[in-house]
Formats: C-alpha cells, sequence, structure tokens
C-alpha cells in the first residue's frame, strides 16, 4: 500500500514537473538500500548496496533529461545521496548534502527529482551523511550530448565507467567513531578499480576500434593516477567540459574529479593491465585491473608500468596543459568559447585558506579560522522557514585566516544571485587539497606555488582555461577560479578529501535572490523530508 501510493505520488510529480520543465524526457529508477557483504580486498565486509550492487546502478541519461530516483533506505541509520557535479539548476533542494536536505530515515522512502540541465559530461553519486562513503552506495552517471549537438570526436565503440579510489578494512562506523574521539585515521588498505582489488574488473575491447574511459576518483583520502599498459589516452572531456585533446600516458585524477578519455585499441591481441596508483603518499598504493582484447590467448605477465609517486611538478604541469576546446560545443550548439569569461571583471574576491587546527583537545580542520559543525536543521530549510539560531550569514569570511584561534560553528556565506566572483584557494598545509562547489562549474585561472597576491593575476589563464566543479590545490601553493554565481540556492564548498569534510573544512555558500521567483529558484518540493526544528511544517504545494 505504501509503494502505491508512492506510485501516485511519482505520477502527480511527473505531471507538475512536466508544467515546468516542457517535454524533456524522464528516466525512472527504483532503488533499494541495503547491506550486503562485499569482499573488494579479499576480506569481507559490510558494504552498502543498491539494488545489491557495488557500485551502484549508472545512470545514463542526455542532457535535460529528468531523472526521478525513489530511493528505499533498508539500512539501521539515516541515508542520504549527494550527485558530485550535477548542478541542480535552481533546484539546490535536491543537492543531497545535509545542509540542504534532510536524511532519509530508516525503513522510509525519498523521491529525488533532478533535471541534467544544459549539462553533459562525466559524473558520479555517492552517499553524503558520515563517513557511509567507505562503505560504497556510490556509482557512475553518464550524461550525453543531444543527438542534433556536435561532438568533437566520433562515436566510440564503447564507453566504460572507472570508478577508482581508495579504500579501507574498518567499517564506516569505526572510521567515524576514530575520527569522532579526536584520533587520526591510518593510510588507506588499498585502492579498488570498480569495487575490485588487484585484476578483479576486466574492460572487453575489439582491436582497432575506439573506446571511451570515464574515469572518476571515488575515494577517501587519495589523489590516483590513471594508465593503460602501452597505450595512449586521448583527454576529450572534464567533468562536463570538451578539452583540448592532448595526449597521455597517465593522468592524475585528485579526490572529487572526473575525466574522459579516448584510448584505442591498436596494440597486438592479447590482454594489458589497467592501472592506478596512490600519488603524493608515503607508501605507494597499486591496483589493476584487466584490458582484455577479444579473442586474445595471452594474459597479462611481470610487473605493471610505474607511473608518478611524489611528484608535485609533473602534477602541476600536467594540470596546466588542460584546456578548453574553445570550437566545440557543450550542452548547447554554440561553442564553447562564445562564453568570454576572462573579460568578465569580478565584483568580489574571495580568499579560502584551509588549516588544521585542535579544538577542544580534538583534531578538527577549517575554512578561514572557521570548523564547520551542522546545524539541528538543514540550512536550507531554516531558511526557508525562517527558524532562527540555526546559522547566521556571515559567520565565516572571505579573507584569508591561517591563525590558531579558531572555532567551531555553523558556517554560512552571503553572496548575491548573478554576481561573478574570483576565488582563491590558499593552502599553507604540506598535503594536496581537493576542493569541491556544488551547484556549479567553475574556470580555473590559475595555480602556483607560494602565497597568492593580487600580482598573481598577470599569470592567468582568461582565454582557454578549462571549467569543472572539483580542482586541486598543491601543497603550499593556490589555484584561483571565476565562477558566475548564476544558480540560487544553498550550496556546500567543501573539501573532497572526507576525512577533511567530516571534521570541518566545509561550509555553505547562500547564492540569494530578492525577487523570490520561480524564474530564479524552485519552490520546495511537496515531497520534501522535514527533519530537525522544520518538522511539522508545511510545504507550499507547487
Amino acid at each position: 500500500m505504501v509503494e502505491k501510493r508512492n506510485l501516485v505520488l511519482i505520477c502527480a510529480l511527473f505531471f507538475v514537473i512536466s508544467s515546468i520543465n516542457g517535454e524533456d524526457p524522464y528516466r525512472f529508477f527504483t532503488w533499494k538500500v541495503t547491506y550486503g557483504d562485499i569482499y573488494p580486498m579479499g576480506v569481507k565486509q559490510q558494504g552498502i548496496l543498491i539494488n545489491g550492487q557495488f557500485p551502484g546502478p549508472q545512470i545514463n541519461c542526455v542532457t535535460n533529461d529528468n531523472l526521478i530516483i525513489s530511493v528505499y533506505n533498508y539500512l539501521n541509520e539515516p541515508f542520504l545521496l549527494s550527485w558530485n557535479g550535477l548542478q541542480h539548476r535552481r533546484n539546490s533542494w535536491q543537492d543531497g548534502t545535509y545542509g540542504t536536505t534532510c536524511p532519509i530515515p530508516p525503513g522510509k522512502n525519498f523521491t529525488y527529482m533532478l533535471q541534467a540541465k544544459d549539462q553533459i559530461g562525466s559524473f558520479f553519486y555517492f552517499p553524503s551523511l558520515g563517513l557511509q562513503k567507505a562503505a560504497g552506495g556510490y556509482g557512475g552517471i553518464k550524461i550525453y550530448s543531444r543527438p542534433r549537438i556536435p561532438v568533437p570526436f566520433p562515436f566510440p565503440a564503447g564507453d566504460h565507467t572507472v570508478l577508482a579510489g581508495d579504500w579501507y578494512k574498518k567499517s564506516h562506523q569505526r572510521l567515524r567513531h576514530i575520527l569522532d574521539m579526536g584520533r587520526g585515521i591510518s593510510s588507506p588498505d588499498g585502492l579498488l578499480i570498480n569495487g575490485r582489488g588487484w585484476n578483479g574488473y576486466t574492460f572487453q575491447v575489439e582491436h582497432g576500434k575506439t573506446y571511451r574511459f570515464r574515469i572518476s576518483n571515488v575515494g577517501l583520502t587519495t589523489s590516483v593516477n590513471f594508465r593503460i599498459q602501452g597505450h595512449t589516452m586521448k583527454l576529450v572531456e572534464v567533468e562536463g567540459s570538451h578539452t583540448v585533446q592532448n595526449t597521455y600516458t597517465s593522468l592524475d585524477l585528485h579526490l572529487g574529479q572526473s575525466a574522459s578519455v579516448l584510448v584505442t585499441a591498436n596494440q597486438p591481441v592479447k590482454d594489458y593491465y589497467v592501472v592506478v596508483s596512490s600519488r603524493f603518499t608515503r607508501r605507494v598504493l597499486t591496483t589493476t585491473a584487466i584490458l582484455h582484447y577479444r579473442n586474445s590467448k595471452i594474459g597479462v605477465s611481470g610487473p605493471p608500468p610505474g607511473g608518478p609517486t611524489t611528484q608535485i611538478a609533473w602534477s602541476l604541469m600536467q594540470a596546466r596543459s588542460l584546456r578548453w576546446n574553445l570550437t566545440a560545443s557543450g550542452p548547447r550548439p554554440n561553442p564553447q568559447g562564445s562564453y568570454h569569461y576572462g573579460m568578465i571583471k569580478p565584483s568580489r574576491t574571495i580568499i579560502l585558506s584551509n588549516s588544521a587546527p585542535w579544538i577542544n583537545g580534538k583534531q578538527r580542520y577549517a575554512v578561514n579560522g572557521v570548523s564547520f559543525v551542522a546545524g539541528d536543521t538543514p540550512l536550507k530549510l531554516a531558511d526557508y522557514f525562517n527558524i532562527g539560531g540555526v546559522f547566521s550569514i556571515g559567520s565565516i569570511s572571505d579573507k584569508s585566516y591561517n591563525g590558531n584561534n579558531a572555532y567551531l560553528a555553523t558556517s554560512v556565506m552571503h553572496a548575491d544571485f548573478r554576481s561573478f566572483a574570483e576565488i582563491v584557494f590558499q593552502n599553507w598545509e604540506d598535503t594536496v587539497q581537493s576542493w569541491h562547489i556544488d551547484g556549479y562549474s567553475f574556470f580555473v585561472v590559475g595555480m602556483d606555488g607560494g602565497q597568492w597576491t593580487p600580482a598573481s593575476r598577470w599569470r592567468y589563464n582568461l582565454r582557454d582555461t578549462v571549467a569543472r566543479s572539483t580542482v586541486q590545490v598543491y601543497p603550499k601553493a593556490w589555484t584561483a577560479i571565476y565562477i558566475a554565481l548564476d544558480n540560487v540556492g544553498m550550496w556546500n564548498i567543501r573539501s573532497q578529501n572526507w576525512v577533511r569534510q567530516y571534521l570541518g573544512q566545509q561550509f555553505y555558500l547562500r547564492v540569494y535572490s530578492p525577487a523570490h521567483s520561480w524564474r530564479d529558484e524552485l519552490p520546495i518540493p511537496k515531497n520534501a523530508l522535514l527533519c530537525g526544528r522544520a518538522r511539522g511544517r508545511h510545504t507550499r504545494p507547487l
């Protein structure tokens, strides 16, 4: 009976959204989230499965498709999914972080209503609560171009998803307990490719044909390098941007980043290693999958090919080589280069410094001296219902702070709708940082060592830098981005290192429009879960 009522609700939502989004196609998904035994490193662990799968089901869709995803939580704890790289235009209600969305209680369900509005490319989804990401629950997202939009390369013979990242043998509950006690967790136990350990996954290819590999770093704490033995890779897309098609023998992917490469199966018919190894770690972790040529009778042998390990300069040079393909179409017919981001003068500069303070005798992480703690009510709901005492605007400065007096707060920064901002990520620590902004893609205009100053702008790329949603900052270095704040909502800015994120290296950017118009932001969904001090309040009907 409950499922029947949910089906009726979904159908009603279908017609509601139809009136808002026109005739864009709908894709319906029903996901059952459970615990299950997995053996990713040869040891039985309790994983988080979606429809019995680890990794979870692949989402395949086309630009502007509406995605209706009904999630049933059969865990014994709340659960929440977020959609790394999806912009949720006018709709931060669906973002799936605790600052925007109430978790799905055990034994309950929630239907996400997403739209791949004006997007193409390679992304992924993942559990956003606590350390649940360490137990699985993640999967790939492919957004294909509409049929009439030209793509700057021939249609490949196959399209493979590669979900790579570090892995811990400890349960996500145990990892969370260790962090809550104020202690650090040890280094990862290994790396996985599509949920499998050494040689546990196979990619099938046919000689003479070209294949697309969509690679995402879904790990918790570690940058990785990706390579395929004996083959080169032509980069064609980074997080929704078509790139200049440079060729690489290996590719760095920092936490939360995604990229697409074309690989031509032009080597002698046999099996080859697909290699993922850790970057910037004391002990180099390596795992492999198999590239299997059809009719191959020769398996892999010997050690897998080595790759870069701790070289910062190598990685920086590769990052600077990424360029926007100015003549290629993105999700729309017009060329990407028709948007001249470098000719827009930013109205505001925000400088964000990460730090690793101890607060109340426990290890924390902070942004501009503020270590984020979640409120008792999701910030988006508190804002909508005018619930006081949950957060305050301006509780985090937009100026760099790297002192010793960090403190705990539910930090929210204000931003004006349709403003154009420069954001500088300043890293004084000895580790590579990875930053993500929900709801947006941004232009990575510069990165270099040392301290950022206004004179650093002379080195910016104001013509053809890549637009993406996650960017790295090297040790004792800075990265600068330009961002058009054209998406109203409450948006999470966070470290993609999930330990640092969990312990406070995040905050929310409230992009505000005084118009309160459906043109700027969709209303609260009628099926929105209400928790904390929003429980019992009524949503306005759509």
